[in-house]
């Protein structure tokens, strides 16, 4: 293997990251081979290429590094200090790149790959659960990566490529969101069972308008909707106490602290007497969101057909 001179100059350590790594990246999986083999003859038959492209690429990772990494003699070639430390590196290095094309390999597999699923926090005890044992009965070897947490949050995770799909709502209006109306499910207004309004079965939420609240913090969506419906019926809401789980909230209306605007539970909880809303019209509407434009994997685009597929039919009974 012989030498040949470049007027291009060699990388210094001041250089930039990605110009190192442009230069050197093509050129180690060969630097790792040929120090497999101590042979560039067989080396470059293992890996399919033309011995002198093999040979090239040694010596322009040589000019790059400013360094020489074999001592040659004859068809052999034996690594030098400077080598065997690089060797190590590299080595690690391919080996998390393999590591790491696997791991998206099985990922994006049609039959047993991952979903990464994000939900409210009043989707998990009944309605997710069942989502996904619905959708395992013809996928039971796709994977899910869940995350339970507000609107909000689960959008920005939606933009950065931690999850995939996400049940919200309200529903996101944002040019780089898709969000699909799936159904709606009407809030009902939480007080004590010892309230003035307790015998009650209907109710306009005008009438609590005197009332304290507890309600989810800010950035919950269901926070949002409870100010925009009692900004609708004519007054803004004294707040009590500011959580970040419905359950929590029924207890604290249990405990007489105040009323909430809530879902249904999933199991009716003592204490508390759950009112329809007559006026204005109390529901919120629970949507499917994704990144616009962004590829599917067949695990993600089975399981988004699917919940399409549930419009109307998303909550339990």
């Amino acid at each position: 293997m012989v030498h040949q001179h470049s007027s291009e100059p060699r990388l210094s350590p001041s250089g930039y990251e990605e110009d190192i790594t442009l230069k050197l990246a093509p050129r180690l999986a060969y630097f790792a081979g040929v120090a497999r083999h101590e042979h560039v003859t067989r080396a470059a038959q293992e890996m399919g290429v033309p011995q002198s492209t093999l040979s090239r690429a040694i010596v322009r990772l040589e000019q790059d590094l400013g360094v020489t990494l074999f001592a040659r003699k004859g068809r052999t070639v034996s690594l030098t200090p400077a080598g065997r430390a690089l060797l190590t590196s590299v080595e690690r290095a391919l080996a998390e790149v393999e590591r790491a094309a696997e791991s998206v390999r099985a990922d994006a597999d049609p039959t047993g790959g991952k979903v990464a699923f994000g939900f409210l926090h009043t989707m998990g005890s009944e309605t997710v659960p069942g989502l996904i044992r619905a959708f395992r009965v013809d996928h039971p070897r796709i994977r899910f990566t869940l995350m339970q947490n507000y609107g909000e949050a689960m959008i920005e995770r939606l933009r950065s490529g931690d999850l995939d799909l996400c049940l919200t709502s309200p529903m996101p209006d944002a040019p780089d969101l898709v969000a699909r109306r799936l159904d709606e499910q009407r809030l009902r207004l939480v007080v004590p069972d010892d309230h003035r309004l307790a015998g009650r079965r209907r109710v306009r939420l005008a009438e609590a308008a005197d009332e304290a609240f507890v309600t989810l913090e800010p950035g919950y969506g269901l926070r949002r909707i409870t100010d925009d419906l009692c900004a609708e019926a004519g007054f803004t809401p004294r707040v009590a106490f500011e959580g970040e789980e419905a359950e929590t909230l029924r207890g604290l209306v249990a405990a007489g602290l105040g009323v909430a605007l809530l879902p249904p539970p999933a199991v009716a909880r003592p204490g508390v007497v759950e009112l329809t809303v007559t006026a204005p019209r109390a529901v919120r509407e629970i949507g499917v969101a994704w990144l616009d434009g962004h590829p599917d994997t067949a695990p993600v685009a089975a399981f988004k057909k699917f919940l399409l597929s549930r419009r109307g039919r998303l909550l339990p009974e």
